[in-house]
């Protein structure tokens, strides 16, 4: 991150996720002012996942570190039926990461946070996208082009980096290990604010738990036979 560093300035979207989080807590380390922010489209699992970021941003809070920015994004009207938004059908441990894709995700995303950016005067914006991300808005070729849109619409130029689109899922949770990771949240279909433990996202964090050699201190309310996790409470 040493060639953004001089603008002493980033902001972060954050999802309540390990990998969000854990580029708070390395930004943190690199930039002079960090500002999570949070953008809720209306997404079934936004509670447990709003719940979740806060309480792992008291966990690691410091001088440098900006209150937690709350901004909505509605997609509700777009999405209309869509599993994200009704609870219904959601991909299970036993799908594709493909099938977890929500369209226009990544646009909803940016076009939010670079309009707070801009009228913040940040100039930096982080991303916690991994090298497995399969979906077409988490390339370099769409993060350049959405910069030149936001400076030709703003006439103002935003950077955005995504400090871990090297590394994947294991390598962030063993750089985080330290990190109250129990505190983050991955799930798409939340039971009782809690990991259901049986979905496409529940089975991806405990593999990357496993596949890094870290102790999943996760609660999930059902158990997996296959990789394990904390019990359920």
């Amino acid at each position: 991150m040493s060639d953004v560093t001089d603008s002493r300035r980033v902001a972060a979207l954050v999802s309540g996720g390990i990998d969000s989080a854990v580029l708070v807590a390395e930004l943190c380390r690199a930039f002079r002012d960090v500002s999570p922010l949070f953008v809720r489209g209306g997404l079934t699992w936004e509670a447990a996942e709003q719940a979740h970021v806060e309480s792992f941003l008291r966990a690691v809070a410091r001088p440098n570190l900006a209150p937690l920015t709350i901004l909505d994004q509605p997609v509700s009207d777009v999405y209309g039926d869509h599993w994200s938004v009704t609870g219904r059908g959601v991909p299970s441990a036993a799908t594709p990461d493909e099938a977890v894709f929500l369209p226009g995700r990544n646009l909803f995303l940016l076009a939010k946070a670079a309009v707070w950016c801009v009228l913040h005067d940040v100039t930096v914006l982080a991303l916690g996208s991994l090298a497995a991300n399969p979906f077409p808005d988490s390339t370099p070729e769409f993060d350049e082009t959405f910069s030149r849109l936001v400076a030709c619409s703003m006439s103002r130029p935003i950077t955005i980096v995504r400090p871990f689109a090297r590394l994947n899922k294991p390598d962030v949770i063993r750089r985080g290990a330290e990190l109250p990771l129990e505190r983050t949240f991955s799930c798409i279909s939340p039971a009782r604010g809690e990991h259901c433990g049986q979905c496409n996202k529940c089975e991806e964090r405990r593999r990357g738990f496993k596949d890094a050699g870290v102790p999943d201190r996760t609660r999930y309310v059902a158990t997996s036979s296959s990789t394990g996790g904390a019990a359920p409470r």
